[in-house]
């Protein structure tokens, strides 16, 4: 499995939220509003998703050299 971005992470987080504060929008528009929330973020803000995605990709890259020993 490859890791996830740290916006992908972020966008798990807050999906659920957006499409409760806007039920009457699509999944194109879940996705617009997901990009516009993460561009106005700040560094701090982006930090936590940032450290997820930094463990899943060392998490990766070991499972990654666990298959290459195997082989």
């Amino acid at each position: 499995k490859r890791p996830l971005s740290a916006y992908m992470f972020f966008s798990q987080d807050h999906r659920e939220r957006v499409k409760a504060a806007n039920p009457e929008a699509g999944f194109g528009d879940v996705g617009r509003l997901l990009g516009a929330k993460w561009k106005e973020m700040s560094d701090a803000e982006k930090k936590p998703y940032l450290d997820m995605a930094n463990r899943d990709k060392a998490r990766a890259e070991a499972e990654k050299a666990a298959y290459a020993k195997r082989r």
